[in-house]
């Protein structure tokens, strides 16, 4: 599947990418790869989603971002999750889990 701005709940994109770059910092291609990843192939994020996401993310001040060298000798931005971050990762987290939990008692009333 690919993750286009209205396949998803609003900011969806942004709390995967945060929860992605906790674990450590990651440049754009990794980022993408590591969602894809995770979860089995359905999330395929073009760069164009991508990229926008990171760069509001940066402005956000949720991530932060150096240039350094990748395992190919290429440079590369990496982006690294902030504290400011970190508490946004924890908001979006906890909003999703509502979310989910709301969806799964209407989904499980008898018809």
């Amino acid at each position: 599947m690919s993750l286009e701005k209205n396949d998803l709940h609003r900011g969806t994109l942004d709390m995967l990418i945060l929860k992605i770059v906790a674990a450590g910092p990651l440049h754009g291609y990794a980022i993408a790869q590591r969602l894809q990843q995770i979860s089995k192939d359905y999330f395929q994020v073009p760069q164009g989603s991508l990229y926008p996401a990171l760069h509001r993310l940066e402005e956000r001040e949720w991530v932060e971002a150096e240039w350094k060298d990748t395992s190919t000798g290429r440079e590369a931005k990496f982006y690294k999750l902030t504290k400011k971050g970190r508490k946004q990762l924890e908001v979006e987290v906890l909003g999703w889990e509502k979310l989910a939990d709301a969806v799964s008692l209407i989904l499980r009333t008898a018809e």
